[in-house]
């Protein structure tokens, strides 16, 4: 670190200055890819559908439950997330507000750079899509410069993808360098597996066969399920059961007390399997718990910051 660079400590204080300035609902900016969250007094689980990110911890701390992983991230840390993935999360500090920084990582902004960066030994299986670890002083300094463009909307056409290139480079060369490369390599096991993820994403209701999924990853049967458990910590039975039950939820709040209807809409043919689980992720029956959630205003709309 440079001897004229900010502290660490004065960096976070920086960017949730900029944070507290420029957050708002939905938690997108004018900076194409570039995310602000500020959330206050959420004691509750939250679930969501990730998508592949870097997110950037200035105040505050969350626990995230993927599968059977639990991982925590706090002020001056990060997360990365490689693919998209249905998670449970809990802040960890109710007493003042949470603040992060999320920047979405793109393939194609990643993939130019991969190849620049320093050669990595090939690996025989994918690696899990969510890391966390510590922000260096470095890459906080990018972040902050990225924020800073906020109040420059004239500066941030020409340097907002040069401050965005400069972190994606801090993550490239960094001790997760491995983890995010996957997401710019054509070959690599994640964006084979990227393709039946994405799929299953948006198709969740439809009836899942192993054998397309694996066809469509170009893997065996056994490959497939070996593989996408490393990466989302769950079997493709769990995770199409997270993504039908977290958007049975928002169709239940937002728009029907059709219980069995809404069953029906994400792919279940039994009303009491339905009740069974949803109440076992979400901890009440459908219509109580949407009831609930009517009652303090608050529809579970996907988060983009995990």
């Amino acid at each position: 670190m440079s001897d004229d660079m900010p502290s660490a400590r004065d960096l976070l204080s920086e960017i949730s200055g900029h944070i507290e300035k420029h957050a708002r609902p939905g938690m997108q900016t004018r900076i194409n890819g570039l995310l602000l969250s500020k959330v206050t007094g959420s004691a509750g689980p939250d679930y969501s559908l990730t998508e592949p990110l870097l997110v950037v911890m200035t105040q505050g701390g969350k626990r995230l439950l993927l599968g059977d992983e639990v991982f925590e991230y706090r002020a001056g840390q990060i997360l990365i997330v490689t693919a998209s993935l249905p998670v449970t999360g809990q802040y960890l500090d109710t007493t003042r507000p949470s603040m992060g920084v999320g920047l979405v990582l793109r393939p194609a902004a990643l993939a130019e750079l991969a190849l620049r960066a320093p050669a990595l030994p090939r690996t025989t299986s994918a690696a899990p899509a969510m890391a966390t670890g510590e922000a260096d002083a470095e890459l906080l300094d990018a972040v902050a410069r990225l924020v800073r463009l906020l109040d420059r909307p004239a500066d941030a056409p020409v340097l907002a993808p040069l401050y965005e290139q400069e972190i994606l480079w801090r993550l490239l060369v960094g001790p997760h360098g491995a983890t995010v490369r996957q997401i710019a390599l054509a070959d690599s096991h994640l964006t084979h597996l990227n393709r039946a993820i994405s799929w299953m994403r948006d198709n969740y209701a439809e009836p899942m066969r192993i054998e397309g999924l694996a066809q469509m990853a170009g893997m065996s049967t056994s490959a497939f399920h070996r593989h996408f458990r490393s990466v989302t910590a769950m079997s493709p039975l769990q995770f199409q059961k997270q993504i039908r039950l977290q958007s049975a939820r928002s169709l239940l709040v937002a728009e029907s007390d059709d219980i069995a209807g809404v069953g029906h809409r994400v792919g279940y043919d039994s009303p009491s399997q339905f009740t069974r689980e949803y109440r076992r992720l979400f901890g009440a029956p459908p219509s109580l718990d949407a009831a609930r959630l009517r009652g303090l205003g608050a529809a579970p709309e996907p988060a983009l910051l995990p």
